[in-house]
């Protein structure tokens, strides 16, 4: 295709990447799913592996080890599985409103009971009348 005056079309007519958003949920979920079933391909294949190692060499050491070697395999599946990309610097999530924090230690400049609440008279009443 010859080079077309739209834009958004390179020289072979192919679109052209014009954002650096992330690949999309469903994308980014199959490919997780595949680094979870690779990982877990190993496990059984382990096992067989122990079982011919021991009918082999009658050695129960290595079995056990091979055995030993493929036990974390799901966790560490399911760690990579659930691992999702970092955010960006400028996605992170930051509360900056801190107005409404409320202070840990009151002090003259900063009251812990704010102005026009009820609060309780000299004799410990507050004004609904309970105690």
């Amino acid at each position: 295709m010859k080079h077309s005056s739209e834009l958004g079309f390179d020289d072979d007519g192919r679109p052209v990447l014009i954002t650096a958003a992330a690949p999309a949920y469903e994308v980014q979920h199959k490919q997780r799913v595949r680094k979870y079933l690779t990982i877990m391909s190993f496990r059984l294949p382990a096992l067989i592996l122990a079982a011919l190692a021991y009918s082999l060499w009658h050695n129960g050491l290595i079995s056990l080890a091979i055995i030993a070697a493929s036990i974390p395999l799901p966790w560490i599946a399911v760690l990579i599985a659930n691992d999702r990309p970092p955010r960006k610097a400028e996605e992170a999530r930051r509360f900056e409103d801190n107005r409404k924090r409320t202070p840990l230690f009151p002090t003259a400049e900063r009251p812990a009971l704010e102005q026009g609440l009820p609060q309780p008279d000299s004799a410990g009443e507050w004004p609904d009348g309970s105690r």
